[in-house]
């Protein structure tokens, strides 16, 4: 059995968490460097994983200053802190797990991909939901014929109140300018899966969405700018009151809590109450949710058009509890099914509904999303050995998916219908 050996560039959550499946198969894997310039999460990372001294770097320029030293890189780093790497990665010749959204543009997409085609190496786009039992078994499904051809499909993010006050309101996601439009941020997974389970190309894509409640014009008479303040008029009753988000709750919202602070060692332990009133008095996480600082959308749509006539209408929204959900309508029958169920629901015309048992973990991020997390390590195996894997996206399909979401923004701001033959050939590759 061959062993592929790993260099991590970023030992944050998802660093942390690919390390850590890799750990399980070492047969499989080796990590044998890190980069990663906050010096707590780095060592704790070497700790972890065994990583000697003189393998542990402070910065991806440093680490990709080396000669080529593993056979795969996997880029970890912020969204706004992939594109460089990735192209630095690839010039060495790695092969490169990279963590979505691939880049902050179309432009910069395109020239991952052809970079990649050039220098003959793989980049692996993160798209984790392919790998989890749920959306393969919904695959399976498809690909038996038993709907027969999908002419639509219906599917939703619901991102949660509290992830959405969490990330895209008071976290790292929280400015499109920053990192990412929230489409491409939180739901590139989303525009990947439609089109993988559809099997065709995208024709036209048209959306609408915009930031509505979060605003500064709906915050509660007499609310402080920092909810952390204390003098609040509604802290009592407030959903989003960060005291007891994250100090007064010790379970997995303190978990969610890991990285608005770099002075603890956020993998092995939540933090004490004393980091966590540092950072609520200090930092963005202590702002009240309606004086915060945030441009993304709290709710968008994305109609869709498929090459042959399918269609699919997808919403993204922050108020709801969380989950996903997918219905899929074909010329001999329907799906429906919840991700956070154990079912999906599967009616054949003239016959009786069938319930499918679908086994999987919590589809949130702390829950490795739905097993997607270990799902895309053990695939990407078979993928790297040459034993082929129809989970596994080429780079052309995951930069052809981004494109779709990028086109979409453009719909969004300029309402307008994007054509997406033309809008791939504004950026030099072809639409197939």
């Amino acid at each position: 059995m061959k062993q592929f050996t790993a260099i991590v560039i970023g030992a944050g959550s998802r660093g942390m968490t690919y390390a850590n499946e890799m750990s399980k198969l070492p047969d499989k894997y080796s990590v044998t460097a890190v980069a990663e310039p906050i010096e707590i999460r780095r060592t704790t990372f070497a700790e972890r994983f065994g990583i000697a001294p003189d393998k542990c770097y402070n910065s991806w320029t440093d680490i990709l200053a080396q000669p080529k030293m593993a056979d795969i890189a996997f880029i970890c780093t912020m969204d706004e802190m992939h594109y460089e790497p990735a192209m630095a990665a690839i010039e060495k010749g790695y092969d490169i797990v990279l963590e979505k959204p691939l880049a902050q543009s179309s432009e910069e997409c395109v020239a991952i991909y052809k970079a990649a085609r050039a220098k003959g190496v793989s980049v692996l786009a993160c798209h984790v939901l392919r790998y989890t039992p749920f959306y393969k078994k919904v695959k399976k499904i498809l690909d038996s014929g038993k709907l027969g051809t999908v002419m639509s499909v219906i599917a939703a993010e619901c991102v949660g109140d509290i992830h959405q006050s969490h990330s895209y309101i008071r976290g790292n996601w929280h400015s499109e300018i920053e990192t990412t439009p929230m489409l491409l941020a939180k739901s590139c997974h989303d525009i990947d899966i439609i089109q993988w389970l559809v099997g065709k190309k995208f024709k036209a894509v048209q959306s609408f969405g915009e930031l509505t409640y979060f605003k500064e014009e709906n915050a509660p008479e007499g609310s402080p700018v920092r909810c952390f303040e204390g003098n609040c008029p509604v802290a009592d009753t407030c959903r989003y009151n960060c005291r007891r988000l994250y100090l007064e709750n010790h379970g997995g919202n303190r978990g969610w809590f890991r990285g608005a602070s770099t002075k603890y060692t956020a993998h092995h332990e939540p933090p004490t109450d004393d980091e966590v009133i540092e950072a609520l008095r200090t930092g963005d996480y202590g702002l009240c949710v309606f004086h915060a600082n945030n441009d993304v959308v709290d709710h968008q749509v994305v109609n869709m058009q498929f090459d042959g006539g399918a269609t699919c209408s997808f919403s993204m929204n922050a108020f709801n509890m969380g989950g996903r959900y997918i219905r899929i309508f074909g010329t001999l029958g329907e799906l429906t099914a919840y991700a956070a169920d154990r079912d999906i629901r599967v009616h054949v015309f003239g016959k009786d509904e069938e319930l499918i048992p679908v086994i999987g973990t919590e589809e949130s991020i702390l829950g490795g999303h739905g097993g997607g997390d270990g799902g895309m390590i053990y695939d990407i195996y078979d993928y790297f050995c040459g034993n082929g894997n129809n989970s596994v996206p080429d780079i052309y399909d995951s930069v052809a998916n981004h494109l779709v979401g990028y086109a979409a923004e453009r719909s969004r701001h300029e309402n307008s219908v994007v054509d997406i033959d033309e809008y791939f050939r504004e950026f030099g590759i072809e639409n197939k």
